[in-house]
């Protein structure tokens, strides 16, 4: 028999050119010559079945089976995984995890027996024919980076091509370096097959790699999805966090459920975040996520937790023109309004008395959830201090307090800690009458007052001055009683009645017999001095009346006589005469 090769059992074996006729035949030990002719055989077979592409250039769907230090593994349907190395995906593929889905095409089979993907339809060109066809269709190709030159990169394609710097995809010369010997997918952006002149572009595809990416990930999410992310960048109104290939707008409002001025008080650049899709806009290519929605709502326990009339503590976290809202917890919020902060004055502004960072004590004047409203009372923590205002101010007590404003009918005056009383303009002054109170108050000014009513119900106090003042006629009725007998001087004469002066502006009626005007006029008191006669008046009244005559001459205007008090109401501050 000649030399053979049979393979029997799917095993070579060597056929010797010699036959002992007397023997069995043998299998002998493979000849250096026929193990060389074997290897390559094999060589050639792994070559032409181990890389060859079961799928060729068709898209498939991979799905992310595990993912480790340096690739991500995916299902691609066949019977061996598929592989990817991470700086296939934005970030180096961090975020990625089990499950996700993406759009793949087979270059080929790796010694391991893994399909090395790519994320993008990609070819290996074999000729000058498969290349000008990629050029035509302006497909991606794969090609094997071989070195750096002058301006950019030599890329492997099937032949030499040119990658300028600027359409390498990197920055520096450093990146570029790192990309020699790496297999990359790139376009044909020139092809001239006479002076075999090709020059490629890595930039192109890994742009449309990324809006491929981005395309994917908004058809991926939808509202309510629950998303990590992280902080790529921070603004004034939110953070941009970069989902993986896209960035979502996480605004301000959605940080916390409690009142956030800037995202750099709680959030940084870097930071980790899981987060839940409020929104997805694929045409405007817009997601709003939000991070307080994965924390309980805090209006929901808001009914059982706050109660008309309960006390309470909180921060005010800012002011406005009409109030100051006080955070009550994270999420919560009640208002002041300018009108409950004092008993004392009127608060025009919630500045007088408060600033941003105060803790108060409030008062809950009433709670609606479903408005998320809550109004609060300061003043009322503080007590009203009308409740005990009768017992503190009783009528006909004395006060003390400055002029706190002067009206037309009136001045107010504090009498005490958020209680004013009110002087009408008819109780300023006894001894004159007064058309405006600033005409001899301000405010300010320190008075002493008479209460003369109280009225809680209606929060009014009426007091006066003028019944503090001592008069002429207070003291004379508080020196005299009924029965005695005093001088004056007739001032005033009618046919039933004599008007008598007693002391310096007090005067009195006095009740005259009929025939009293018919009484002859007495000449000689008509010529009386009236300066001697003021002295002898005073002397008189200090030292009590004149001896009684024996009948009582008639009275006549000037005449100084005696007069007997038959009636003195301290009270409403009557006198009534009789002669003596």
């Amino acid at each position: 028999m000649t030399d053979g090769c049979s393979c029997q059992n799917g095993t070579y074996t060597a056929m010797s050119n010699e036959i002992n006729p007397n023997s069995s035949p043998t299998v002998e030990t493979l000849s250096e010559s026929t193990t060389e002719s074997f290897g390559e055989m094999l060589a050639q077979f792994e070559q032409s079945h181990s890389h060859k592409a079961e799928g060729g250039a068709k898209q498939l769907e991979g799905v992310v089976v595990s993912v480790d230090a340096e690739s991500v593994y995916l299902d691609i349907g066949f019977k061996a995984e598929g592989i990817l190395p991470r700086s296939a995906f934005e970030n180096g593929a961090e975020g990625i995890t089990a499950g996700d889905k993406f759009p793949v095409s087979v270059k080929g089979r790796n010694l391991e027996g893994y399909y090395e993907l790519s994320r993008f339809r990609v070819t290996q060109p074999t000729d000058w024919s498969s290349l000008e066809e990629a050029f035509a269709q302006k497909s991606a190709v794969v090609g094997i980076v071989t070195g750096v030159v002058k301006g950019g990169l030599t890329v492997d394609v099937g032949v030499r091509a040119f990658m300028p710097a600027s359409r390498s995809g990197v920055r520096d010369a450093a990146e570029m370096e790192k990309l020699v010997g790496q297999e990359i997918a790139c376009r044909i952006t020139k092809l001239d097959v006479t002076e075999e002149d090709v020059v490629v572009d890595r930039r192109a595809v890994l742009e449309e790699q990324a809006l491929s990416l981005e395309q994917d990930r908004y058809s991926e999410l939808k509202e309510g999805d629950l998303v990590s992310g992280q902080v790529r960048s921070l603004a004034t109104y939110g953070a941009f966090v970069d989902l993986g290939g896209i960035d979502g707008l996480l605004h301000v409002s959605d940080i916390s459920w409690s009142r956030v001025n800037s995202p750099e008080e709680v959030l940084s650049v870097g930071q980790q975040l899981q987060l839940k899709v409020l929104k997805v806009d694929a045409e405007s290519r817009r997601i709003s996520l939000g991070l307080k929605q994965l924390q309980p709502e805090p209006w929901d326990s808001v009914a059982e937790k706050y109660k008309t009339g309960q006390r309470t503590t909180g921060a005010v976290t800012r002011l406005m023109d009409f109030g100051a809202f006080v955070e009550l917890e994270p999420g919560i919020e009640g208002l002041i309004h300018v009108s409950e902060m004092s008993w004392v004055k009127k608060v025009r502004k919630p500045s007088d008395i408060l600033k941003p960072g105060d803790t108060v004590d409030a008062i809950v004047l009433s709670v609606s959830a479903g408005e998320r409203r809550i109004s609060l009372g300061l003043k009322q923590a503080l007590g009203d201090p009308w409740a005990e205002a009768l017992q503190k101010f009783p009528v006909g007590s004395s006060i003390e307090g400055p002029v706190t404003k002067l009206m037309k009918f009136g001045a107010f005056v504090q009498i005490g800690e958020g209680v004013e009383g009110l002087v009408h303009v008819s109780e300023i002054s006894a001894e004159k009458h007064i058309d405006h109170p600033q005409d001899v108050l301000r405010a300010g000014q320190i008075v002493k007052a008479q209460v003369l009513a109280v009225d809680t119900e209606k929060r009014q106090i009426k007091l006066s001055i003028k019944q503090l003042v001592p008069t002429s006629l207070g003291e004379y009725l508080e020196e005299h009683k009924e029965g005695d007998v005093v001088s004056g001087r007739v001032v005033k004469q009618s046919a039933e009645s004599a008007t008598i002066e007693l002391g310096d502006g007090i005067r009195v009626l006095c009740r005259t017999a009929a025939n009293a005007s018919s009484a002859p006029e007495n000449k000689s008191d008509a010529g009386v001095d009236l300066s001697a006669l003021t002295s002898m008046l005073k002397a008189r009244w200090k030292g009590g009346a004149a001896p009684a005559g024996k009948q009582p001459e008639p009275l006549g205007e000037g005449q100084i006589r005696s007069f007997r008090i038959v009636k003195l109401d301290r009270a409403t501050e009557k006198i009534e005469l009789e002669l003596a």
